[in-house]
């Protein structure tokens, strides 16, 4: 990192998993060079929980979460319960619904997302919620189970609508590299609006690169492009915005503020 270079938090990655480029230790240090401090790196299932875990033992710049996505609810939340009591630990997720691809019956992803919502409540931890063509019955059973206190739509993928109702529920809302690409103008539209002390950035990674790197294995160094992104849409300088959205994540995450 150098000297008066922008401080940033990936809130959204997995740097654990086997196609991050230059793997996991040299992830990390390329983040780290490029300003990325902070990293958390989520869980989707209980062998990625697992690595999460493993990963965050080992660097204490990252931070692990364990959850049960969507496409994995049909193992059922019991086989993730007991890592929550892995110290370290800072959130539930990533849950929620995704009608995009059904890769887990609607029923059951439906059911793995009220429980997660459940074990937040329970155990004072914050959410990451995963949302992909299922807004409508996000919120309903937010609703109905009591949103987290603290709560994250992560990789946020709706528009004005959607982040008004998620931030009327008192929710911080996440942007990856979509935000960048040319087809997403509600996003855009969202980030513009959501307020300076709600908003995160994440990669995602190895998912979802940014512009000019669409299309590759993403990658945590690659947050500072996303940063430049909502700057611009924002006309805010990009150290405001590294600077809200790290100080933002490590609330969120209830790690301490640098």
């Amino acid at each position: 990192m150098r000297p008066g270079q922008p401080e940033w938090v990936d809130s959204h990655c997995h740097v654990h998993d086997e196609q991050i480029p230059e793997g996991t230790a040299g992830a990390i240090a390329a983040a780290t060079a490029a300003g990325v401090t902070t990293l958390i790196t989520v869980g989707c299932d209980r062998t990625t929980s697992m690595a999460a875990i493993a990963v965050a033992a080992e660097h204490d710049e990252v931070h692990a979460t364990v959850g049960l996505h969507p496409h994995d609810a049909i193992n059922g939340v019991e086989t993730i319960v007991d890592l929550l009591d892995t110290p370290g630990v800072v959130a539930v997720g990533e849950a929620g619904l995704d009608y995009h691809y059904d890769h887990s019956p609607r029923a059951a992803q439906r059911q793995a997302f009220a429980e997660q919502i459940q074990l937040a409540n329970e155990r004072e931890l914050p959410l990451v919620i995963h949302a992909r063509e299922a807004w409508s019955d996000t919120f309903d059973i937010l609703a109905a189970e009591g949103a987290p206190e603290r709560t994250v739509f992560h990789c946020f993928t709706g528009g004005p609508d959607e982040a008004t109702r998620g931030l009327e529920i008192g929710a911080m809302l996440s942007f990856s590299g979509i935000v960048t690409f040319k087809g997403a103008p509600e996003v855009q539209a969202a980030a513009m609006l959501c307020p300076a002390d709600r908003i995160l950035v994440e990669t995602d990674s190895p998912y979802l690169a940014p512009l000019p790197h669409r299309g590759k294995p993403n990658r945590p160094a690659w947050i500072p492009h996303i940063g430049q992104f909502i700057a611009d849409l924002r006309d805010t300088p990009v150290a405001s915005i590294a600077a809200s959205t790290s100080e933002n994540a490590r609330r969120f995450f209830g790690l301490s503020i640098s």
